[in-house]
Protein backbone atom coordinates (compact mmCIF):
# COMPACT_ATOMS: atom_id res chain seq x y z
CA UNK A 1 0.00 0.00 0.00
CA UNK A 2 1.46 3.71 -1.01
CA UNK A 3 1.94 6.02 1.80
CA UNK A 4 -0.38 8.06 2.12
CA UNK A 5 1.61 11.04 3.36
CA UNK A 6 2.33 14.15 1.23
CA UNK A 7 6.44 14.65 1.53
CA UNK A 8 7.70 16.92 3.73
CA UNK A 9 10.07 18.90 1.23
CA UNK A 10 13.85 20.20 2.03
CA UNK A 11 14.09 22.83 4.67
CA UNK A 12 15.24 26.11 2.99
CA UNK A 13 18.38 28.34 4.92
CA UNK A 14 16.78 30.14 8.34
CA UNK A 15 14.53 26.38 8.81
CA UNK A 16 17.34 24.92 10.36
CA UNK A 17 21.20 26.49 12.51
CA UNK A 18 23.15 27.51 10.16
CA UNK A 19 25.95 25.18 11.74
CA UNK A 20 24.09 22.13 10.94
CA UNK A 21 23.92 23.16 6.84
CA UNK A 22 26.53 21.08 5.65
CA UNK A 23 25.07 17.98 7.42
CA UNK A 24 21.53 19.19 6.35
CA UNK A 25 22.88 19.28 2.48
CA UNK A 26 24.79 15.65 2.77
CA UNK A 27 20.70 13.97 3.53
CA UNK A 28 19.06 12.71 0.36
CA UNK A 29 16.18 13.22 -1.18
CA UNK A 30 13.32 15.83 0.17
CA UNK A 31 11.66 13.55 2.33
CA UNK A 32 13.02 13.55 6.80
CA UNK A 33 10.97 10.15 7.21
CA UNK A 34 12.01 8.61 4.53
CA UNK A 35 15.66 9.82 4.99
CA UNK A 36 15.03 8.79 8.79
CA UNK A 37 13.60 5.04 7.82
CA UNK A 38 16.75 4.30 5.77
CA UNK A 39 19.27 5.92 8.04
CA UNK A 40 18.08 3.44 10.89
CA UNK A 41 19.14 0.35 8.99
CA UNK A 42 22.24 1.97 7.76
CA UNK A 43 23.45 3.11 11.43
CA UNK A 44 22.37 -0.74 13.33
CA UNK A 45 24.25 -2.34 10.65
CA UNK A 46 27.28 -0.68 11.09
CA UNK A 47 27.48 -0.39 15.40
CA UNK A 48 25.88 -4.21 14.56
CA UNK A 49 29.25 -4.89 12.61
CA UNK A 50 31.38 -3.94 15.75
CA UNK A 51 32.87 -6.71 17.54
CA UNK A 52 31.90 -5.34 21.37
CA UNK A 53 35.78 -6.75 23.01
CA UNK A 54 37.34 -4.68 20.14
CA UNK A 55 35.30 -1.59 20.47
CA UNK A 56 35.22 -0.93 24.33
CA UNK A 57 36.94 2.05 25.26
CA UNK A 58 37.70 2.78 21.49
CA UNK A 59 38.28 6.42 20.33
CA UNK A 60 40.56 7.85 17.68
CA UNK A 61 41.89 10.76 19.97
CA UNK A 62 42.46 11.24 23.56
CA UNK A 63 39.39 13.06 24.72
CA UNK A 64 37.37 12.11 22.04
CA UNK A 65 33.72 10.07 22.21
CA UNK A 66 34.18 5.99 22.56
CA UNK A 67 32.08 4.63 20.07
CA UNK A 68 29.06 3.82 22.16
CA UNK A 69 29.26 7.07 23.41
CA UNK A 70 28.89 8.33 19.74
CA UNK A 71 26.06 5.88 19.71
CA UNK A 72 24.06 7.37 23.11
CA UNK A 73 24.95 10.93 21.69
CA UNK A 74 23.00 9.74 18.70
CA UNK A 75 20.00 8.84 20.90
CA UNK A 76 20.54 12.08 22.68
CA UNK A 77 20.39 14.10 20.32
CA UNK A 78 17.30 12.53 18.50
CA UNK A 79 15.22 12.69 21.71
CA UNK A 80 16.24 16.53 22.28
CA UNK A 81 15.49 17.57 18.37
CA UNK A 82 12.36 15.29 18.08
CA UNK A 83 11.06 16.83 21.33
CA UNK A 84 11.75 20.22 20.00
CA UNK A 85 10.16 19.95 16.73
CA UNK A 86 7.05 18.05 18.58
CA UNK A 87 7.12 21.71 20.24
CA UNK A 88 7.49 23.37 17.08
CA UNK A 89 4.28 21.39 15.76
CA UNK A 90 1.91 21.57 18.77
CA UNK A 91 2.54 25.26 18.43
CA UNK A 92 4.45 26.20 21.13
CA UNK A 93 5.41 29.84 22.04
CA UNK A 94 8.63 30.78 23.22
CA UNK A 95 12.19 29.90 22.69
CA UNK A 96 13.46 26.52 23.58
CA UNK A 97 16.76 25.74 25.25
CA UNK A 98 19.63 24.12 24.15
CA UNK A 99 21.68 21.64 25.54
CA UNK A 100 25.46 20.70 26.44
CA UNK A 101 25.95 17.64 24.40
CA UNK A 102 28.91 16.93 26.27
CA UNK A 103 27.44 16.77 30.06
CA UNK A 104 24.76 14.95 27.96
CA UNK A 105 27.56 12.51 27.36
CA UNK A 106 29.42 12.31 30.08
CA UNK A 107 26.17 11.31 32.49
CA UNK A 108 24.66 9.12 30.12
CA UNK A 109 27.30 6.00 30.88
CA UNK A 110 27.21 4.42 27.73
CA UNK A 111 30.14 2.45 28.22
CA UNK A 112 28.82 0.96 30.76
CA UNK A 113 26.42 -0.53 28.41
CA UNK A 114 26.56 -3.19 25.94
CA UNK A 115 26.26 -2.34 22.49
CA UNK A 116 23.06 -4.51 21.95
CA UNK A 117 21.07 -2.21 25.00
CA UNK A 118 22.09 0.87 23.47
CA UNK A 119 21.07 -0.68 19.74
CA UNK A 120 17.54 -1.59 21.07
CA UNK A 121 17.61 2.18 23.30
CA UNK A 122 18.41 3.61 19.54
CA UNK A 123 15.74 1.33 17.85
CA UNK A 124 13.40 2.30 20.37
CA UNK A 125 13.89 6.44 19.90
CA UNK A 126 14.19 5.89 16.10
CA UNK A 127 10.09 4.28 16.20
CA UNK A 128 8.63 6.69 18.69
CA UNK A 129 10.27 9.45 16.11
CA UNK A 130 8.78 8.40 13.40
CA UNK A 131 5.63 7.38 14.64
CA UNK A 132 5.59 10.78 15.38
CA UNK A 133 6.74 12.84 12.24
CA UNK A 134 3.88 9.95 9.91
CA UNK A 135 1.29 12.13 11.83
CA UNK A 136 2.19 15.97 11.14
CA UNK A 137 -0.19 17.70 8.38
CA UNK A 138 1.91 19.87 5.68
CA UNK A 139 0.95 22.73 7.48
CA UNK A 140 2.75 20.80 10.99
CA UNK A 141 5.75 20.25 9.26
CA UNK A 142 6.13 24.35 7.74
CA UNK A 143 5.65 25.38 11.56
CA UNK A 144 8.45 27.98 13.19
CA UNK A 145 10.03 28.40 16.03
CA UNK A 146 12.99 29.89 18.08
CA UNK A 147 15.70 27.10 19.55
CA UNK A 148 18.83 27.99 21.28
CA UNK A 149 19.15 31.16 19.70
CA UNK A 150 18.01 30.23 15.99
CA UNK A 151 15.21 30.19 14.11
CA UNK A 152 13.83 26.76 13.02
CA UNK A 153 11.19 24.42 11.11
CA UNK A 154 9.92 21.75 11.88
CA UNK A 155 10.91 20.54 8.44
CA UNK A 156 14.57 21.69 9.35
CA UNK A 157 14.87 19.85 12.67
CA UNK A 158 13.90 16.54 11.08
CA UNK A 159 16.27 17.16 8.70
CA UNK A 160 19.16 18.08 11.30
CA UNK A 161 17.89 14.29 12.81
CA UNK A 162 18.97 12.91 9.67
CA UNK A 163 22.63 14.79 8.60
CA UNK A 164 23.59 14.93 12.21
CA UNK A 165 23.64 11.09 11.81
CA UNK A 166 25.14 11.20 8.60
CA UNK A 167 28.17 13.20 10.54
CA UNK A 168 28.79 11.16 12.86
CA UNK A 169 28.43 7.78 10.77
CA UNK A 170 31.50 9.81 8.61
CA UNK A 171 33.43 9.99 11.69
CA UNK A 172 32.86 6.53 12.62
CA UNK A 173 33.49 5.21 9.34
CA UNK A 174 36.91 7.61 8.89
CA UNK A 175 38.10 7.81 12.43
CA UNK A 176 37.31 5.13 14.46
CA UNK A 177 37.04 1.89 12.37
CA UNK A 178 40.57 0.52 10.70
CA UNK A 179 39.20 -0.43 7.03
CA UNK A 180 36.37 1.32 5.39
CA UNK A 181 32.51 -0.09 6.27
Amino acid sequence: MADPRPGTGRPAPGEYAEYATRDISAVPGDDAVEALERLAGETVALFHALAEPATRGLTYAHGKWTLKEVLGHLVDDERVFAYRLFCLARGQEGELAGFDENRYAAHAESEGRSLDELLAEYAAVRAATLALLRTLSPAAWARRGRVNGYAASVRGLAFHIAGHELHHLRVVRERYLPEPR
